[in-house]
């Protein structure tokens, strides 16, 4: 996964979970999702625009590519993260919250290597 800073990852990943939530993403809802304000959210989206990650279309934001590619990349590291914390006993809300904080961190070789780990276990268990 291209590194790229913690702000841009929350912020394509606001937008793709609004988008697939909604339908389609403004700049309210990115602002609301990530507890900012709307001129704050409004630099945000003129940095990710000239970096190639979303586009604007009248009021929608939308993912380019690009965009989209690293959303997802990013969403999965959350989703894995949370679901493994939570079927080892963290609390739903606490398990979100330290994904959110993990999927930024760990390099894409430490993620892959615990993810197959992950996947290894469980498939020892069931067998």
């Amino acid at each position: 996964m291209k590194k790229v800073n913690m702000s841009t990852e929350d912020y394509l990943e606001a937008i793709l979970i609004t988008t697939n939530e909604l339908g389609a993403c403004r700049v309210t809802d990115i602002a609301t999702q990530l507890g900012v304000s709307k001129p704050s959210t409004s630099v945000a989206l003129n940095r990710l625009e000239a970096e190639g990650y979303v586009q604007r279309e009248d009021w929608r934001i939308l993912l380019t590519q690009k965009g989209r590619e690293l959303a997802q990349q990013i969403y999965e590291r959350h989703m894995f993260f949370t679901e493994w914390f939570q079927a080892i006993g963290v609390s739903p809300e606490n398990a979100r919250e330290d994904a959110c904080l993990i999927e930024h961190v760990l390099s894409d070789e430490t993620y892959e290597k615990i993810r197959a780990h992950v996947a290894h276990a469980s498939s020892e268990v069931q067998a």
